[in-house]
């Protein structure tokens, strides 16, 4: 098993350092695992710049990242779902299972969830991690590493495309090609959504969404009311659905005006605490505004949609570092010129994707 321990921390506002931690002590109910791939999110970049998300605010050093995958070395007492050497897909949001919202199956929203890569829990940039078995999955022969880091980010496409009830037909507008907008795209298509077009201010974006299949896309350029008829024009209606991934005003308005009258709009980005937004047209057409948080039960529809070719995310990472690089993959994904970086954490499997 590795004894080292290399970590990825974040001291403070941009200082990352690459440094030892300490070997991780099994508990009961976990397995340990040697990290694999970790896909730095925007939340780890937000972190990074700013020190904070919200509330949460880096105080002390903490290992960054959640977006994972994995081969088990080690079980905790009591563990059956998985052996040493299964390769695990690792859900980082663990909840209480004891609250309200955990008894009524809705665990995303467990006030008492503990959930890596952030001030009150370490992330999984690090060469060893303990995590609970529960929310560890069995990756399937046919996948890759990356597929497994990467069902994180499109477990939120899965549940935005639950929340959003897309489904055959429908015309769908996503506002925002990052990371999230791509994967909300793909998980549209595989869900059945057959008109749908994307905006975002960076063509480059723009023209990768293209290789995915979207129908239609948009450089914002303009105010949201002119970029909401751009494109009810280019879908030939208004859409049923428009799924926001930006959160900022201006792509909130536009997501508004665009929806048909009695559609839905969803929020799944997180932009400032508060918007001005044109709530009255939302509220006289019965366009249903719905939030988004992270995701519930969604990695085992996501692995299964992967392995049945209903969706690819391999053409998602477009650069791949080693952990000794990690400062580098972070100013490639703060400069945006790639879509998904992943850092390589095992260097015994280092040549495996």
């Amino acid at each position: 098993m590795l004894q080292d321990n290399s970590s990825v921390i974040l001291h403070k506002i941009n200082d990352i350092r690459l440094e030892q931690k300490p070997i991780p002590k099994l508990t009961k109910g976990h397995v340990k695992i040697a990290v694999h791939s970790v896909g730095i999110c925007g939340s780890d970049i937000h972190f990074w710049i700013h020190g904070r998300i919200g509330d949460s605010i880096v105080k002390s050093p903490m290992i960054l990242g959640h977006e994972t995958s994995g081969t088990v070395v080690e079980l905790g007492e009591g563990v059956t779902n998985l052996k040493i050497g299964d390769r695990v897909a690792v859900e980082p949001g663990v909840p209480c299972y004891k609250c309200d919202q955990c008894m009524d199956g809705r665990y995303n929203l467990c006030p008492n969830v503990n959930f890596c890569g952030n001030p009150k829990k370490d992330g999984t940039l690090t060469r060893l991690y303990c995590h609970d078995a529960n929310f560890c999955f069995k990756l399937l022969d046919n996948m890759t590493y990356e597929e497994g880091a990467l069902l994180e980010p499109l477990s939120v496409g899965v549940h935005a495309c639950r929340r959003a009830e897309v489904t055959g037909g429908d015309t769908i507008l996503i506002c925002g090609a990052g990371p999230i907008g791509l994967v909300t795209l793909l998980t549209a298509r595989a869900f059945g959504a057959t008109n749908i077009a994307i905006t975002d201010i960076n063509a480059k974006r723009l023209e990768f969404a293209k290789t995915l299949g979207v129908n239609h896309t948009i450089l914002v350029d303009g105010d949201p009311q002119s970029t909401a008829k751009r494109a009810i024009e280019l879908l030939g209606k208004m859409p049923d659905k428009s799924i926001d991934c930006v959160a900022f005003p201006p792509t909130i308005s536009t997501a508004i005006y665009a929806t048909k009258s009695g559609g839905t709009v969803l929020l799944v980005g997180l932009g400032p605490p508060t918007s001005e937004i044109p709530i009255v047209n939302a509220s006289v057409r019965e366009v249903d505004i719905k939030g988004v948080f992270r995701y519930k039960g969604c990695y085992q529809k996501a692995m299964d949609m992967i392995a049945r070719g209903l969706i690819n995310v391999k053409p998602l990472v477009t650069h791949r570092y080693a952990m000794e690089q990690a400062l580098e993959a972070f100013e490639m994904t703060k400069s945006g010129e790639g879509i998904k970086v992943m850092i390589k954490c095992d260097p015994t499997r280092a040549q495996l994707k």
